[in-house]
């Protein structure tokens, strides 16, 4: 039989406690292994450019031209599985010891790897910790510099058949930066009496980070068609996403996020490919409620969605409207896939609210029109783009931004009534030409075709604040807060805001801090803050209050915020005003 010799980097794996898993029921076991080795082992080993050299039982051996490959690919997987097993008790979870060597092999000619380079492999995974990788000092030295995991120096150690003693590097996975467990939010919601579900960050499979904008686009897609469900309560993406690439336990994501249920998948796009799987988990036992896996062409990715939620109505046994079975019954959506990707590209780039976000995401979103120019999402998010730019300022045209808004959430609305997003644009444009009423209307039909929207219940909060009705924009922000438990720091801007114009200072002072807790350098807290302590009296903490506002932006002006500040009483505004003056500030 020839041979030949060469340097490879080989991983070597196996299963904590196979016997004992095998033992206590052999037909799930094998079945899990299965499913594992089909969605996860196989297709990462493929994207890492690996060769899987044998598999012995529960054990796998596989061979990289690069240990940089073998490591990322040891990472993934051991990352995939932390998530994985989230939720699970500890004699249902699946979890690996991990190996990597580099060194010299010796390739039989059916392919089998022999030597001291698969040797050492082996004996480090057999001292790895459930869960973690083991390196040996060559391999260490070799991607050191690339890992951004908490790693433990072992020391050298003498392992079983191997002549001189080797240092062994072992990867805490679990540590990992960016693996830590998620912050809990600043107030534990209570779980609602109906349906509740918070859907988590689809995992990327795709092996290629830039893929993540597909991934974390379709986990959003499946939280706004929930959304549009009167019978669910669907937590908010700006919270749910808190806990992407986390090692926090299902259970405890549940609770954090005041649900019932958690619905956690991945996406894996190939080509005009893509798989999506994807598990419903009820987070008081652990158990799945429903679990699927979808393998279809990209250009059904939209029906995959509509599947995956008629799937949820039935696991839950939600009572629909007879509108909401119709919508369900009836949706059906064409997808140009290259338009669609350059939508999510797009949109997660106007998500960002920065200036620089507003120009790319519409660059993005244009040339998908240019694709499909019936593309009513697409136009609802430029013309949310637009609203942004005005209300931060980033416009070096104000009126023209909020007139774009106007126009483009109109003809979006043309194109699809049953759009939420265009309903929000619309309304905000409205909201900040102090068309109040209109604004409402346009708020109200959002949060009829979406009742979970968090964006539509803040719009509809902020609405009111400016309207006059303060008492009603608290009701709404206490719904909106269970919806978003990590809501946002402008939230408490907006409780802050309803508390002043019911003139309860001290309560608005409380929200003020919390705000400016999370964001030191809000000038408008900062104002806000200075005329509370005027109203109470306290002149020198008013006047500190607006000199550290005046200092985080020279230009603030009260007359041009009552100018562009849409209040419908003037007496509302005033009210700031007198604040600061019985505080001692020149306004």
């Amino acid at each position: 039989m020839s041979e030949a010799r060469k340097l490879a980097a080989i991983l070597s794996a196996d299963v904590v406690g196979y016997s004992r898993m095998t033992g206590a029921d052999e037909e799930r076991t094998l079945a899990r292994l299965r499913a594992l080795r089909s969605d996860l082992i196989d297709p990462t080993i493929a994207v890492h450019r690996g060769r899987v050299v044998k598999r012995i039982g529960d054990g796998i051996l596989v061979e990289f031209r690069s240990v940089v490959d073998a490591v990322r690919c040891a990472i993934e997987m051991q990352s995939s599985m932390v998530e994985r097993n989230a939720g699970l008790p500890a004699e249902r979870r699946i979890e690996f010891r991990m190996g990597v060597h580099i060194g010299d092999v010796v390739e039989e000619s059916d392919g089998d790897l022999m030597g001291d380079g698969v040797n050492i492999a082996s004996r480090l995974e057999g001292v790895a910790k459930p869960g973690a990788v083991c390196l040996s000092e060559d391999a260490y030295r070799m991607v050191k510099a690339r890992l951004d995991l908490a790693v433990s120096d072992l020391g050298e150690a003498k392992l079983k058949n191997i002549a001189e003693p080797i240092r062994i590097y072992s990867l805490e996975v679990g540590g990992a930066p960016g693996k830590a467990a998620a912050p809990a939010p600043a107030k534990t919601p209570v779980v609602p009496d109906k349906p509740s579900v918070a859907v988590l960050a689809f995992n990327n499979m795709s092996g290629d980070p830039e893929q993540e904008y597909f991934s974390d686009g379709i986990s959003e897609d499946i939280i706004t068609d929930l959304s549009t469900l009167s019978d669910l309560h669907v937590v908010a993406r700006n919270s749910s996403f808190v806990y992407k690439k986390t090692t926090t336990p299902i259970a405890d994501i549940a609770k954090a996020l005041g649900v019932r249920h958690v619905l956690e998948g991945s996406v894996r796009k190939a080509g005009n490919k893509v798989r999506v799987t994807a598990q419903l988990i009820d987070s008081t036992t652990g158990g799945h409620l429903w679990a699927s896996r979808f393998d279809r062409d990209l250009t059904d990715i939209f029906a995959i969605q509509d599947e995956l939620t008629k799937e949820i109505v039935s696991a839950l046994k939600l009572k629909l409207t007879v509108g909401e079975k119709d919508r369900l019954a009836n949706k059906k959506r064409e997808v140009n896939v290259q338009a669609f990707e350059l939508f999510l590209r797009g949109r997660e780039h106007a998500w960002a609210a920065t200036r620089q976000g507003g120009v790319t995401g519409r660059d993005l979103l244009e040339r998908a029109i240019a694709i499909d120019p019936d593309y009513a999402p697409a136009h609802a998010v430029i013309a949310i783009s637009h609203v942004i730019d005005y209300a931060n300022g980033f416009s070096s045209d104000p009126e023209q931004s909020l007139r774009l808004a106007r126009e483009i959430a109109e003809r979006a609305i043309a194109m699809d009534d049953g759009e939420p997003a265009a309903h929000l644009a619309l309304g905000s444009a409205y909201m900040w030409t102090k068309d109040l009423d209109r604004a409402q209307l346009e708020a109200q039909r959002g949060l009829e075709l979406s009742p979970n929207s968090v964006d539509a219940l803040r719009m509809m909060a902020h609405i009111k604040i400016f309207a006059g009705d303060p008492k009603g924009a608290l009701e709404i922000l206490d719904t909106y807060m269970q919806r978003d438990p990590h809501y946002p720091g402008i939230t408490l801007q907006f409780v802050a805001d309803a508390r002043f114009s019911l003139g309860e200072y001290e309560k608005a002072i409380e929200a003020i801090e919390k705000r400016l807790a999370q964001n030191p350098n809000s000038e408008t807290a900062y104002a806000l803050l200075a005329a509370c302590y005027g109203q109470l009296g306290r002149a020198e903490e008013c006047q500190k209050a607006w000199a550290r506002t005046l200092e985080l932006s020279p230009g603030f002006s009260m007359e041009r915020r009552r100018r562009v500040l849409p209040f419908k009483k003037p007496e509302d505004f005033e009210r700031r005003v007198e604040g600061l003056k019985k505080g001692g500030v020149a306004v």
